[in-house]
């Protein structure tokens, strides 16, 4: 099972936070997907914030999180602002 860290965008930090709510491989996360893996964090940590989630959906892609489409950072977004309803 590769390591969370070898993942774009996954630090220790990070990496210590998804595998507190039960995500610990990149296959878990790919598997969880983005929202449901910001999901589990925001409830756990109330402190993480919409760049947490560009970063988990980077790292899904394999990319930097600054380097997001444009409609991809929108749609997160509004998943985020939704949460906080």
């Amino acid at each position: 099972m590769p390591e969370l860290t070898s993942m774009m965008n996954i630090g220790i930090e990070m990496d210590k936070k998804l595998r507190s709510v039960g995500i610990e491989s990149s296959e878990q996360l790919i598997e969880t997907g983005a929202k449901e893996a910001f999901l589990k964090l925001k409830q756990k940590y109330p402190g993480v914030c919409l760049v947490h989630l560009y970063a988990l959906e980077g790292a899904i892609h394999d990319i930097e999180f600054n380097s997001l489409s444009e409609d991809t950072k929108k749609e997160l977004k509004e998943f985020s602002d939704f949460l906080k309803k």
